[in-house]
């Protein structure tokens, strides 16, 4: 037992450094290659090289390498793809077309406030699944509907609840979290997205629905306050309607050519990575049509390689850190550990999913961030799965959203601290409106997946 000891202890200590602040790439990274280091001093098993150096101590470096290689050539492009495209279809102007053209409806909504506020949250993840950028799309709503929700009679807490909420899941082809989940769980994307995410991802909604409008009416009441009234001022959108369609081609790309529906008679198969190549280009050709400048258009192309890269020193280079905890975790025998204990506490494949799920919510309320927790226990399904005898979409579907909900409860999320200033509303007033509506949409997931 003296493993599993010694992993929950750099668990413990990982949590501080993240808590106070410290930088999680090195902290994933230093503690991982302490516990590679420990369990080799320890003669434990270590995690298999395909090319050994014939040095233990060169081998711990090793491992790095081996990350960057299997990482970088599978679900580290496939993530920076996503990160430039969604770079791109910003700065042309495409997300903020979408948005507006999503957000019309609510305006209906005029007599039924709550009921409006309530709606945003399945309109914005649906929004989400195409620009899956929590701070980007919440700070595209506050620019667009926060004015409109005030106006219309809810609070500047409600209108900020509801528009933080609808980035509670991170859903959908271009979600880094799902591109994680599905190459740690050797899963097709868009299988995932339609057979798994969505059927769970839907009851969640209506209960977020559901529980938000009773909140945020029941704390509006509670807190009464003189209604406070915002300009609202027609947003100038600068490329044409049709450009509403750019950030979604992705997606109907990927589910159009998908074997879900067989629609030519011959084969075809399309991975995301392609799909978001496809996209920019087409997203080009509009943009040549707009601007009839070849000298714009081509200069534009920086725009995707820097997004590329600034996805690469944020996201990619975290999940290559947290791989290699993940690996110095597995060596000390946090899974065996995990796993025996479950086993005689009779929880099975269920119970460990439940624990691993209620673990990475409140990790990713520590953190602020839901790539981190789950880019840190992720990798470790797989070896938990094969152990208990079954599927690894079974754990890692609930621990995936787990990540992304937590994220939307924490006062130090980039997320929630973007909004609130906006807002001029503090983060814990925020994390106060969503906390009810979240643990029960956790209770429901959990209920709704393994029962």
């Amino acid at each position: 037992m003296l493993g599993p000891i010694l992993s929950l202890i750099f668990i413990i200590i990982t949590t501080r450094l993240l808590l106070k602040k410290y930088n999680p790439h090195a902290v994933l990274i230093i503690l991982g290659l302490l516990m590679l280091l420990l369990a080799m001093i320890l003669n434990f098993k270590m995690p298999t090289l395909v090319n050994p150096t014939g040095f233990a101590g060169f081998d711990l470096f090793k491992y790095i390498k081996e990350s960057f290689s299997k990482t970088n050539a599978g679900v580290g492009l496939m993530i920076m793809a996503i990160g430039g495209f969604v770079a791109y279809i910003d700065k042309i102007g495409a997300s903020n077309t979408l948005v507006y053209v999503a957000m019309k409806p609510l305006k209906l909504f005029k007599k039924q406030p709550y009921l409006a506020a309530s709606l945003v949250i399945p309109i914005g993840q649906i929004l989400f699944v195409a620009i899956p950028s929590a701070a980007g799309l919440s700070l595209l709503l506050m620019a667009s509907l926060f004015p409109i929700l005030i106006n219309l009679g809810v609070s500047r807490l409600s209108a900020v609840s509801v528009i933080t909420a609808s980035t509670a899941m991170g859903i959908g082809p271009a979600s880094a979290i799902t591109a994680s989940a599905t190459n740690i769980a050797d899963i097709d994307t868009i299988s995932f997205f339609v057979k798994h995410q969505i059927p769970l991802a839907i009851p969640l909604s209506i209960s977020m629905m559901i529980t938000y409008y009773f909140v945020n009416r029941y704390y509006d009441k509670k807190n009464i306050q003189q209604k406070q009234e915002v300009d609202i001022q027609e947003e100038n959108i600068k490329t044409p309607l049709i450009y509403a369609i750019i950030p979604i081609l992705p997606i109907l790309l990927l589910i159009l050519f998908s074997k879900l529906f067989n629609l030519f008679s011959f084969p075809v198969s399309l991975d995301t990575t392609t799909a978001m190549f496809i996209s920019l280009f087409i997203a080009i050709l509009f943009e040549l049509i707009r601007t009839k400048s070849i000298i714009k258009v081509f200069e534009s192309f920086k725009i995707f390689w820097n997004g590329m890269g600034n996805i690469f020193k944020s996201v990619v280079t975290l999940i290559i850190a947290a791989d290699i905890f993940a690996k110095g975790l597995i060596s000390l025998g946090f899974i065996d550990g995990l796993v025996k204990v479950s086993q005689n506490l009779g929880f099975e494949a269920i119970g460990i999913g439940v624990i691993m799920s209620i673990m990475i919510f409140f990790a990713s309320m520590l953190m602020g961030s839901g790539n981190a927790s789950f880019f840190a226990f992720g990798p470790l399904v797989p070896k938990i799965a094969a152990k208990l005898g079954v599927d690894s979409t079974a754990i890692i579907l609930p621990m995936q959203l787990s990540a992304s909900m937590g994220r939307t409860v924490s006062p130090v999320a980039g997320v929630i601290i973007a909004v609130s200033e906006i807002a001029g509303v503090t983060t814990l007033a925020i994390v106060k409106r969503n906390f009810i509506p979240l643990i029960v949409a956790l209770i429901i997931m959990l209920c709704y997946h393994f029962m």
